[in-house]
């Protein structure tokens, strides 16, 4: 079974953050405040080809926290946890506090 998955060219691989059905009190959150979907970077690819033959690096890195979009990755599953792969473009942005 493989313990590392490393991507190729643009893609990257995220592992979704799952977010806090309810509160430290215990007070249930309705499903629309938890709506935003957000991952963290496990591991990107190095980047594609450029025509000059130079390599066009990721927009993110590893430890980013990125927005994630509604459709869309690969599913793929690696020591029982679940990750997905994504293409660098389909990423619209990053989170930072």
């Amino acid at each position: 079974m493989a313990k590392r998955l490393i991507p190729t060219l643009n893609r990257v691989l995220v592992e979704k953050i799952v977010p806090p059905t309810k509160t430290t009190a215990g007070i249930l959150l309705p499903e629309k405040s938890t709506k935003l979907k957000s991952g963290k970077v496990v591991a990107v690819g190095p980047g594609l080809p450029g025509k000059a033959g130079n390599r066009i690096p990721v927009a993110v890195k590893e430890g980013d926290t990125v927005v994630l979009p509604d459709y869309g990755g690969t599913q793929v599953f690696l020591c029982d946890k679940e990750y997905h792969l994504y293409r660098d473009e389909d990423i619209p942005g990053t989170l930072h506090d």
